[in-house]
């Protein structure tokens, strides 16, 4: 992402944000469990982007305010999944949600504060390597758009 307009992609980041939020809430109880094969219920989808938005909730902050090369840590995504304490299973979701809204909203709030010159500020991925606040910014301006559509597919039972 270089010569980005940060105007634009609040904006996108926002979008993404609310699509993804419309979504969420839209699901009904009896939808909520069905799958496609091979993927994640809306339930599941649901829990991951709680789990997902505070990691990077955290990882913008660190990202922006921590020195160059600062750890950035990864986490085994499968593993949360499948840990029944964190019931993705079965969980209520109505948590997940509103900790989803708030820190995209939070994180939305230091986009927006963001300068050109912050987006060349990176981190050290434990997993991905070099890890800029632009391609935080490209990856999580994504994430709710891939999670959304699996939800689509996952009420519609198709894969």
């Amino acid at each position: 992402m270089t010569s980005v307009d940060l105007k634009e992609a609040a904006a996108a980041y926002e979008a993404a944000s609310q699509y993804f939020l419309n979504l969420a809430r839209a699901v009904t109880p009896e939808l909520m469990d069905v799958h496609a094969e091979n993927e994640w219920s809306a339930r599941q989808c649901i829990h991951h982007m709680a789990d997902s938005e505070a990691q990077s909730y955290a990882r913008l902050r660190r990202l922006v305010a921590e020195p160059d090369g600062s750890v950035i840590q990864g986490y085994d995504e499968a593993a949360w999944a499948n840990e029944a304490k964190l019931a993705y299973a079965d969980g209520d979701v109505a948590n997940s949600i509103a900790v989803y809204a708030a820190v995209r909203a939070a994180s939305l709030d230091v986009v927006k504060r963001l300068e050109e010159s912050d987006l060349e500020k990176f981190g050290e991925h434990t997993e991905a390597g070099k890890y800029s606040v632009a391609r935080w910014l490209e990856t999580y301006t994504k994430h709710p758009y891939d999670h959304g559509d699996q939800m689509v597919r996952a009420t519609k039972g198709q894969a």
